[in-house]
């Protein structure tokens, strides 16, 4: 008995010891971490600025607290078009942004956003976790002093808003529109005078004068934006951006400095926001769109002259891009490589069933 005794009370007494050294031990293994992360996104955009918030929320859930990444929207701690350098030079640990808003800095970073003519979104995110995009992307942003994550995607985009209707690549000429990146590069060889503005002020702009035509995502966030009380005419496909993806920097010093769990914490929390950011477009997307033609917005195709004059275009400014950058061709030439492999197959399969079920659809709303 007395034996049996003992053995119990060592037992628990193992039990307790045990509990008081592992306390420690799971301490420096889940050390409490608080990070900043600026967005260049306003609240006023649920799916845009809401991904950052599901992603600082997965980060949080995985880490049982421990790692904490405050989201902040443009202006709080710095504008919207400057947050990649704020995390390259460490004023913040993160960032939620696009790539192609520093256009200006290396043309080569639209390539982590969209181009025109580039991959949708499937075929983006295919590129980026199966393909060679993120090792790609990463070589590059490597020297911005960046480590780059997806975190979210709308799915293909509309063209945009415009006070008037587009006949033929003419009506282009000399048309004040806000359109970013590459995007702005590629329509100014076609007449049209690009301007780069944040989100939050093309609305002013528009209702102003100072632009003819705008774009931004698609139908759920340009409802909310109220252009069509200012320009009626509403364009697609928006060739520029068929899968946009947006993207979390993250500063490669504060990056490095996680334990390597919070780093695969980080890489899964993205990419689940990713999937979540692009399932609220594809369900928001046709209500906004069906609310936008009952107020009378009139939803017009970009007329086939438009559509080629820009692909032939694009093929220049490609070749004259990668001609100067080595960096930028070896992207380029590996994006459109991985976009004409799969698209055979897109068209053949997805396209076929998609065209054949909307015609079926179509038909039963005649006869009802």
């Amino acid at each position: 008995m007395q034996r049996r005794s003992f053995l119990k009370k060592a037992g628990m007494g193992a039990i307790v010891g045990s509990a008081v050294i592992g306390a420690p031990a799971i301490a420096q293994e889940n050390p409490s971490i608080k990070w900043r992360m600026a967005s260049s996104y306003p609240r006023s955009l649920p799916a845009l600025y809401g991904s950052g918030e599901k992603f600082v929320k997965y980060v949080k859930e995985m880490t049982g607290g421990q790692f904490i990444i405050d989201s902040f929207p443009p202006g709080e701690i710095v504008p919207a078009l400057q947050v990649m350098d704020a995390v390259s030079n460490g004023t913040i640990q993160a960032g939620h942004t696009s790539s192609y808003y520093y256009f200006g800095k290396n043309p080569a970073y639209c390539f982590d956003t969209a181009v025109p003519f580039g991959l949708n979104a499937r075929q983006m995110f295919a590129w980026m976790t199966e393909g060679n995009g993120m090792t790609l992307l990463r070589e590059l942003f490597a020297s911005a002093n960046i480590v780059n994550f997806m975190l979210g995607n709308t799915g293909a985009q509309m063209g945009g808003w415009y006070r008037n209707p587009l006949n033929s690549v003419e009506d282009l000429k000399g048309l004040k529109m806000r359109v970013a990146g590459l995007t702005g590069e590629l329509l100014s060889r076609l007449g049209v005078v690009p301007q780069q503005l944040a989100t939050g002020d093309i609305y002013p702009a528009l209702e102003k004068g100072t632009l003819d035509a705008v774009e931004l995502v698609g139908p759920f966030d340009d409802e909310k934006a109220g252009f069509f009380n200012v320009a009626k005419y509403y364009y697609y496909p928006g060739f520029w951006e068929a899968g946009p993806q947006l993207s979390l920097y993250t500063n490669k010093d504060a990056y490095e400095a996680l334990p390597e769990h919070y780093k695969a914490v980080i890489e899964n929390a993205s990419r689940s926001a990713t999937m979540d950011m692009l399932a609220t477009y594809d369900a928001q997307n046709p209500q906004a769109l069906r609310r936008l033609l009952a107020a009378g917005v009139k939803l017009q195709e970009f007329p086939r002259d438009i559509l080629e004059a820009a692909y032939h275009a694009a093929q220049e400014m490609y070749k004259e891009y990668s001609d100067k950058d080595p960096m930028f061709k070896k992207i380029y030439e590996d994006h459109m490589a991985f976009r004409d492999n799969l698209m055979p197959w897109f068209n053949a399969v997805e396209g076929s069933y998609t065209r054949f079920v909307s015609q079926m659809i179509a038909k039963s709303r005649q006869k009802s």
